[in-house]
């Protein structure tokens, strides 16, 4: 009798084009999260003017899309418990469209509202579901660069939506801007109809035949899948079957993941990001810029959000999560500091015009890699299994809870304290992020989820306990 190869826990070789299919398909919600957050600063130039706002009404029209994420993280989590993480995706693409298609043909402001506020669910349901459906599919070695592939797909939807703004320019050009997002939700709802579910949602299910396939399908040539089944089983064994209640996350064990999902979150937005998507073209055009160069270097802004994406799809599984972060964030800080000095000289001279366009653009690079590679990383990583779906939904929710804060007030503090104090605020954020990253977060590059767990679960302090693992 010949000899039989030996198995390896993980496999050799690359793995399946299905992993492969799985991220970038999924990945498509991120690409309609950053589209349908993104369109708004392009649009917002004209809509203003067609529709009469005030910088108040401006910033509920940006906003109420946050308001819609918010409620959306909320429902996705427990409904993923239920009914699947691929179930969820495909909802999410329907409410993507519908959503698209209202805000197009929106007769009035009310009715913009509401649209914004209905895509607000799907971008919410896509930010809180698309990456744990990817974690749970992919093998722990190609993990990061693939979920990771999410918030580059983010910076592509928002670079999309810049050109747009920019190709679309003029009075009722904005109607266009919002339909153009019903082509990729069409293609993320078809194309999820074809990817499996996620073999720890099936184990939970007491369907382990289901997820053994689906293993097989998703892991390399040799790999131990049943030994990948028998870890997840194991940690699953005394999990609720309701998939966790809000009331769990009160237990002591899993205080130090919810500090690192909910601080990175909340860092994740009051670093600033999000004032630079959304009002770049809006703070540059009333600083004198004009409407032509405030469009451009939006464009310039998703192009460099982009290039941050793809350095921290590398960087997140070379270096790893936490170095990642040390090592970007200081840039970030730094770059946000220029930005607000450069705003407080008063002459409007090409020196001062060129210092704030390259600040800008280094200061998204910087916070690209450092932040925005790692927000929807790390919370999937280090929530626990039991209580996935309500500890996803509260990292989600107070992403979103904090962008919110951020929308519906840079324009009032840029109008209150002025553009340099508002930058330098956001600079001061991005030094506390750093300080919270080196004393909390940490190392979770090329670790199972169960593995993670299970130091989670230990005794001693949980870096230190991941770290002898």
């Amino acid at each position: 009798m010949a000899d039989r190869p030996p198995v390896h826990p993980t496999g050799t070789g690359r793995p399946p084009a299905l992993v492969y299919a799985v991220a970038a398909v999924s990945a498509l919600g991120g690409l309609l999260f950053g589209y349908d957050t993104g369109i708004i600063s392009g649009a917002l130039l004209h809509l203003r003017d067609d529709l009469d706002l005030s910088s108040r009404e401006q910033e509920v029209v940006v906003s109420v899309i946050l308001l819609g994420a918010m409620a959306g993280a909320l429902v996705s989590g427990r409904t993923a418990v239920r009914h699947g993480r691929r179930k969820v995706v495909v909802a999410v693409a329907v409410i993507f469209a519908v959503g698209a298609v209202a805000a197009a043909v929106a007769p009035d402001v009310a009715t913009l509202i509401a649209a914004r506020f209905v895509l607000g669910l799907a971008v919410g349901g896509a930010s809180n579901m698309v990456p744990v459906y990817i974690a749970e599919l992919a093998p722990a070695a190609v993990r990061g660069r693939l979920m990771v592939l999410f918030q580059l797909m983010v910076a592509i939807g928002q670079l999309i939506a810049y050109l747009c703004g920019w190709a679309l320019a003029g009075s009722g050009g904005w109607r266009v801007m919002f339909a153009l997002a019903v082509i990729p939700a069409v293609a993320l709802a078809v194309g999820m109809l074809f990817l499996p579910e996620s073999p720890r949602w099936l184990i939970e299910q007491h369907r382990a035949d289901d997820a053994l396939r689906t293993l097989r399908r998703l892991r390399p040539t040799g790999a131990d899948v049943a030994a990948e089944a028998a870890e997840v089983t194991a940690v699953t064994r005394n999990a609720p079957a309701d998939g966790g209640s809000w009331g769990q996350l009160r237990q002591r064990w899993l205080r130090p993941a919810l500090l690192i999902a909910v601080g990175i979150a909340a860092f994740s937005q009051l670093t600033g990001i999000n004032a630079i998507v959304y009002y770049a073209p809006t703070i540059l055009d009333d600083a004198g810029f004009g409407d032509s160069v405030a469009l451009l270097t939006g464009i310039g802004i998703g192009a460099m959000l982009v290039v941050a994406g793809v350095v921290g799809a590398i960087a997140v599984d070379k270096a790893g999560r936490r170095r990642t972060m040390l090592w970007f964030l200081p840039g970030s800080a730094l770059a946000m500091a220029v930005l607000a000095l450069a705003f407080a000289t008063p002459a409007e001279s090409a020196a001062q015009r060129w210092t704030v366009i390259i600040s800008l653009f280094a200061y998204i690079l910087f916070n690209g890699v450092g932040m925005q590679a790692v927000v929807w990383l790390i919370g999937p990583e280090v929530l626990p299994l039991s209580v996935r779906g309500p500890a996803t939904s509260l990292a989600t929710l107070s992403v979103w809870g904090f962008d919110l804060l951020i929308a519906m007030t840079a324009l009032t503090a840029i109008n209150t304290i002025g553009r340099s104090g508002t930058f330098l605020f956001y600079a001061l954020m991005n030094v506390a992020c750093v300080v919270f990253v080196a004393a909390k977060v940490p190392e979770t590059k090329g670790r199972s989820l169960e593995s993670i767990e299970r130091a989670l679960r230990d005794p001693l302090p949980f870096r230190r306990a991941l770290e002898k693992r």
